[in-house]
């Protein structure tokens, strides 16, 4: 990510108590919009709250997807990624899901600069763009709770298995994305 001009870290900007941001390095107020466009842009930036010195970035960066899902544009979550994302709160599996979801993030981006390569270059691109769908099916399925066969109804030790089914079929999915 690129680094404020002087090179030395981080762009930094303040968040006063009346809402307002402030671009200590342009020394310049700025909007959420200016935070989006610096962050598509690639430019490395940390939020504090001018009073406490907090870092508040994360809570920023979930206000500006919060906007642009409200927007009234094309959303990008979709309803039921949202459900199971919700859902993760307070699961076991919580403390993995920050790193599968940067894992299956990179992976994504990794993917999309490849076909972006093989498309300015004029080779084939069926195979880049099958591995991509492959990776969204991969990650999608990973969120999707499979349905319960009708013989596992009242069996505790069936539903057992087909979780230990899923923890294994993660298990697997979080290692290929490792590699």
């Amino acid at each position: 990510m690129a680094r404020s001009k002087s090179g030395d870290g981080p762009v930094i900007i303040k968040k006063y108590a009346n809402r307002r941001l402030y671009n200590t390095a342009s020394s310049s107020y700025i909007t959420l919009d200016d935070l989006a466009r610096m962050t598509r842009d690639g430019m490395e930036f940390q939020v504090v709250d001018a009073k406490t010195g907090d870092d508040i970035t994360h809570s920023i960066l979930t206000q500006i997807i919060m906007e642009e899902e409200a927007s009234g544009g094309e959303q990008m979550l979709p309803v039921s990624f949202l459900r199971q994302l919700i859902a993760m709160y307070g699961n076991s599996m919580q403390a993995m899901m920050p790193h599968y979801l940067e894992a299956s993030m990179a992976h994504f981006r990794d993917n999309q600069a490849k076909l972006h390569e093989a498309f300015l270059a004029g080779n084939p691109l069926a195979k880049l763009a099958q591995n991509n769908m492959a990776m969204m099916r991969a990650a999608t399925e990973a969120f999707m709770p499979k349905p319960a066969r009708p013989a596992d109804k009242g069996d505790g030790q069936s539903e057992l298995a087909a979780l230990r089914e899923q923890m294994a079929a993660m298990q697997k999915k979080l290692d290929e994305l490792g590699e």
